[in-house]
């Protein structure tokens, strides 16, 4: 029998499968659960084992691990008869991976502390691919003992594995993240357009860019999007809506200005009610095609 904690995993969807997949890959016994079957099934070819429920999914769990899209669905599953926190064990760690504003990780991690239920709020960056690969960037608030048991599930996560400070902190510093890569990606498809309507060879452009200065991660994960138009989800402009107006709020509550962000805030937002929402958010390239005359 496997020495290592017992994992219930919440919420299967992009992300979720392939990193619960990763825990099973290096010996974790992942139990899950999700609204899709089709995902309960992939997990379950995977090695791990579907559940039925909530209440199913954590009964022994050791560690409870939830990425699920926003605030309001992470307290969905963490309150009520069934949920988390009436039925994990206590004493159980809860790892809450999902990008929600920094008050609902504090406000959880202190209900949870009246069931003896630790809490990590420990939001990732990387996208599909990282999730898969298991180089994500994790950034994680709470305690530093919980961090330290957490460590080693973490690392069989990602690569870049960081105590920001406590309960709060990582979901702030995702808040920030999420600002720096919505501005990264705008800049990013304002030149695509630039450099095409200018009668560039696009590809050899977006090489020779990516290798100085204006090189980044995003540049390197999204340049294909860009090349071939695909804009299958990786991230969809949906969560990256919700996002930006994460930041955006908890920016105005501390007093800093964001201006750029708040510009790309609404670019993101318009391209949403347009009908792109389901769109990887490298789709900001359509939305300055349009601006810029194409007609999509």
């Amino acid at each position: 029998m496997s020495t290592l904690p017992k994992v219930a995993w919440i919420g299967l969807g992009i992300m979720g499968s392939p990193m619960s997949e990763n825990l099973i890959k290096a010996g974790y016994q992942v139990t899950g659960y999700t609204l899709e079957q089709d995902k309960l099934d992939r997990l379950a070819a995977a090695g791990g084992t579907a559940a039925g429920s909530i209440a199913e999914a954590v009964r022994d769990a050791d560690v409870v691990i939830t990425m699920v899209p926003a605030s309001p669905q992470v307290e969905a599953i963490a309150y009520g008869p069934d949920g988390i926190l009436e039925n994990a064990p206590s004493g159980a760690l809860l790892i809450d991976m999902s990008s929600i504003t920094p008050q609902t990780s504090v406000d959880l991690a202190k209900a949870a502390k009246d069931k003896g239920i630790r809490v990590l709020d420990a939001p990732v960056s990387g996208g599909e691919a990282g999730a898969v690969e298991a180089v994500l960037s994790i950034m994680v608030g709470g305690e530093q003992a919980d961090f330290d048991a957490a460590r080693p599930i973490l690392d069989a996560l990602g690569k870049t594995i960081v105590l920001c400070g406590p309960h709060g902190s990582g979901q702030t510093v995702k808040a920030a993240n999420q600002l720096i890569v919505a501005v990264n990606i705008q800049a990013c498809a304002e030149a695509v357009v630039f450099l095409e309507k200018s009668g560039v060879d696009l590809k050899a452009a977006l090489d020779v860019l990516n290798g100085g200065l204006a090189g980044s991660t995003v540049l390197t994960r999204k340049k294909d999007n860009f090349l071939g138009r695909d804009f299958k989800p990786g991230f969809r402009i949906d969560l990256h809506h919700k996002d930006m107006g994460i930041v955006t709020d908890a920016a105005r509550n501390v007093g800093a200005a964001l201006p750029v962000g708040a510009v790309v805030a609404q670019l993101v937002a318009s391209l949403r009610a347009q009908g792109d929402g389901g769109l990887d958010h490298s789709a900001l390239l359509r939305a300055v095609e349009r601006l810029s005359g194409a007609q999509l």
